[in-house]
């Protein structure tokens, strides 16, 4: 392994686009924020080192022998992470990066490419939360992040447009947002100055920070030598995993998932490993409202839906001939892993109130057991096992059996669905953990304790689920304040007369289950901030209907009206802990 000349990062870019530079199937995927790119930026901007580089030359008789992907020129969050795969039919040698891909993606997307990240505000599965956002330099300022010292922000067209239009007290320009990308058109340095000029920024009163800010740029990326690497060529390829898992130690470590991974690309035959397991990791997470099933949650399925004896996260266990074991039965792993994933979806769950995913592999196990029928999530005949698999699931997560070491649970689970034929064993799991902290038995206690599930929190919709199994929640149910919390101010509260010392008890309890009822979209609509006595009789003139309304909904035959919001919530608790008991108990 030799040191080399190093390079500047035009030309590295430029190889990058030319696809001389790829990545080896090893490599995990790109994972920097927009944050961790404009700090990169920054450090090149002051001369700060940003490490050297590990290649590795494949000559191009031996190529074909590895798989190569291309770098990820236009992240995108939710569509748009994997690598594509490369083309290694040419006659050239192949540089691939061992060690570096995070710094150098980023520079790749930060001068020729694009960032598309979630809005907060907007649904995971809105393709109009993702607007594509490019990297730009405020010339005009020295940025007011304490981490940076030159000002890189990633920015939507819009954001450039309004931000370059602003103007400081004297009417002199705020912000002028260069698109970084556009200094590789730059030919020669003198055209630096008529950048400034052309924008009209000769006059500004910080021309000379603007001009210093640009030439840097131009410096760094075109003229300096900053990319120092080193080459490693030999194809030995147990030698290469070595030199990469040692490199990747530090840095952002590599996860499990990433490193075995890497040994399931190198020692799957007819697949490629890391395709197979990206393009199912896609599929799942687009089912129902979506979900976040990672690399890791799939291949410990994989370890437990085999029937391995050890089932630890751990190098041993991805061996040759597991992985073997695990590629050949590829297809019918993900079918049942795919079909628990959509019985979850089907009770009402996604990625928004599952509080771990480990909670589908013994699901997925079961169903695996019983040759995965096509018709499980829908057909009559497995009713008796859904609705068994569905009251051990949620009994699960409201009481947080895999919040830690999920092997404790997982290698006992599946002997005793093994040892239990015939239906979901779900009484013989809750007797197994009786007592200890894997128990899914309630007690009143616990019951009790679910009235402080609170509005916001990924515990709320798992209990409404129980105490709604009518609701279909794939569907459009609102979470609706019974009393509207937009009136539960001390302003509000004191102008609709309540006494100054229930005012605290009404604001604290505004948001908690007691005050809580799912509503499907359009009565939710009609209901708004009105008050929930008025709302009650223009919604329900009917008694019968009024009093079907109530049942559902455990509302009290108790005064409604705004100023007896204490008796009603005592009392609709009291209704809802009945309610939890007779189904959790």
């Amino acid at each position: 392994m030799a040191y080399q000349t190093a390079l500047t990062i035009e030309s590295v870019i430029k190889d990058i686009d030319a696809k001389k530079y790829l990545l080896p199937s090893i490599q995990r995927e790109f994972v920097w924020s927009t944050k961790q790119i404009e700090k990169l930026f920054d450090s090149l901007m002051m001369d700060y080192p940003i490490n050297a580089f590990l290649f590795w030359k494949v000559p191009k008789e031996k190529a074909k022998e590895f798989s190569f992907y291309e770098f990820l020129r236009d992240y995108h969050q939710r569509t748009g992470r994997h690598n594509p795969k490369a083309n290694i039919s040419g006659s050239d040698d192949i540089i691939a990066i061992l060690d570096g891909q995070q710094r150098m993606t980023s520079l790749y997307i930060g001068l020729k490419g694009s960032y598309a990240y979630k809005l907060s505000y907007k649904r995971w599965d809105n393709p109009q939360a993702y607007p594509p956002r490019k990297l730009y330099l405020n010339v005009l300022a020295e940025s007011e992040d304490n981490d940076l010292t030159y000002d890189f922000s990633f920015l939507t067209d819009t954001e450039v447009e309004n931000m370059n239009k602003e103007k400081d007290s004297n009417g002199n320009a705020k912000y002028f947002w260069y698109k970084v990308g556009e200094i590789l058109d730059v030919q020669e340095e003198y055209e630096v100055n008529e950048i400034l000029i052309k924008n009209g920024l000769n006059a500004h009163p910080n021309f000379i920070f603007a001009n210093k800010a640009l030439f840097k740029l131009y410096g760094v990326i075109k003229k300096n030598q900053t990319i120092s690497y080193y080459l490693e060529e030999s194809t030995e390829l147990d030698k290469v995993l070595n030199i990469f898992i040692r490199v990747n130690s530090g840095g952002t470590t590599l996860s499990y998932s990433d490193l075995l991974l890497s040994f399931a690309t190198a020692q799957w035959q007819q697949r490629d490993a890391r395709e197979e397991l990206n393009k199912f990791m896609d599929e799942v997470n687009m089912i129902g409202r979506g979900f976040n099933v990672g690399k890791d949650i799939i291949l410990k399925a994989c370890l437990v839906l085999s029937g391995f004896s050890d089932i630890s996260f751990k190098v041993d266990n991805f061996n040759r001939s597991n992985m073997l074991v695990i590629e050949q039965n590829w297809d019918e792993l993900t079918n049942a892993f795919r079909m628990a994933v959509e019985l979850i979806s089907s009770f009402g769950y996604s990625r928004e109130n599952i509080t771990s995913n480990n909670l589908i592999i013994p699901i997925a196990y079961y169903i695996k057991l019983i040759d995965s029928p096509a018709n499980f999530v829908t057909s009559s005949v497995y009713a008796e096992d859904r609705r068994l698999i569905k009251k051990w699931f949620i009994a699960s997560l409201l009481n947080r059996v895999f919040s830690f070491m999920p092997d404790g649970l997982l290698k006992p689970v599946r002997t005793i669905i093994d040892n239990n034929p015939g239906k979901f064993p779900y009484e013989k799991i809750a007797d197994y953990f009786r007592g200890t902290n894997r128990d899914i038995l309630f007690t009143d206690d616990s019951i009790d304790n679910l009235l402080w599930t609170k509005y916001g929190t990924g515990d709320l919709l798992i209990v409404l689920s129980v105490l709604y199994p009518w609701a279909d929640l794939k569907n459009n149910f609102h979470i609706d304040h019974i009393y509207p919390k937009s009136k539960f101010t001390t302003k509000k509260l004191a102008k609709k007369g309540i006494p100054e010392d229930k005012i605290s008890y009404y604001i604290e309890n505004v948001n908690y289950l007691g005050n809580l009822q799912l509503l499907e979209v359009t009565p939710n609509e009609e209901k708004n901030n009105k008050d929930f006595d008025e709302w009650l009789k223009e919604a329900f003139p009917n008694p019968d209907q009024l009093k079907v309304y109530k049942e559902k909904h455990f509302i009290p035959d108790v005064d409604l009206s705004f100023g007896n919001f204490e008796e009603f919530l005592g009392a609709r608790e009291e209704l809802i802990v009945e309610a939890l008991k007779k189904e959790l108990m």
